[in-house]
């Protein structure tokens, strides 16, 4: 649940329903509150997302590190972040379990209620919704906090979808910033010719077969030998990291300096049917 800025009223709310805020899925979908919506807020993030291809919009460093974590796996397939909650829903909660719910302190207009993430994954061929909170485990020890992540923890119970709170402990570090080092090579540029492209990633994929060097030698023999402008080799090989063509152990820090043998677990075989993809 995100904090709003102070001039927030009724006129504001119509303006983001008429936007379509928190409306649709995927590619389509617009969060109800954007990084510039707290144009004097820190830590807020803009994130090109993997399986959206649109942009993700983050109001803290913990929302950006989950989000990593759900692009990595596997088994999520959609990603709805800064979801609204009905109003009138909400309120009703409220007033149910005599909560006081979240207003604006200048006007008393009740606050939009969100959900940090709405996620989407792909579970024996159903599609399953799941909501998540992301707070510091610290503010949980905040009465009023615990009071709004009632109201939000009964709404989505009333919808018959799990709830849950993730906190800094739920985060696996190494693996957040292996997931970072490699994001936002997942797209490669669109002035590329694609059969040209991936004539080279095989090529690349063939020489980090060679066990007893180490990454480095290989990238610079590799930029060398296809005269690419510096750290050209290395994005490629955070292409094929992103897109699982090239495994190693997330768990892990992982350096170029490593030996091959030290650092790559598993490279996958081209087949005709893959693609590399571009913006």
């Amino acid at each position: 649940m995100a904090k709003y800025n102070s001039n927030w009223n009724e006129k504001k709310i119509a303006k983001y329903l008429k936007e379509g805020r928190g409306q649709n899925r995927g590619k389509d979908y617009i969060p109800w509150i954007q990084v510039q919506d707290f144009p004097s807020r820190g830590r807020v993030s803009r994130v090109k997302g993997w399986k959206t291809e649109r942009v993700h919009h983050f109001l803290s460093d913990l929302e950006l590190s989950y989000f990593y974590l759900l692009e990595w796996s596997d088994f999520v397939i959609d990603v709805r972040e800064q979801f609204p909650l009905k109003r009138e829903e909400t309120y009703a909660i409220s007033k149910d379990k005599e909560i006081k719910h979240s207003t604006n302190d200048e006007n008393d207009t009740p606050m939009v209620m969100t959900t940090d993430f709405l996620i989407n994954r792909l579970e024996n061929g159903k599609d399953v919704t799941y909501a998540r909170t992301v707070k510091p485990s610290k503010e949980l020890e905040d009465n009023r906090t615990i009071e709004k992540l009632e109201i939000e923890r009964q709404y989505w119970e009333d919808y018959g979808i799990e709830w849950g709170i993730i906190t800094e402990k739920e985060i696996p570090i190494e693996i957040v910033k292996n997931i970072k080092w490699i994001h936002s090579s997942y797209y490669i540029d669109e002035s590329i010719n694609p059969e040209g492209l991936r004539r080279l990633m095989e090529e690349l994929k063939l020489l980090l077969r060679i066990k007893e060097r180490t990454v480095i030698e290989v990238l610079d023999f590799f930029g060398q030998e296809y005269n690419l402008e510096r750290g050209t080799s290395l994005s490629y090989l955070h292409h094929l990291i992103a897109r699982k063509e090239v495994i190693i152990d997330m768990n892990m820090p992982f350096r170029v300096t490593s030996s091959i043998k030290d650092s790559i677990l598993t490279i996958k075989q081209y087949e005709e049917r893959d693609k590399i993809a571009l913006y």
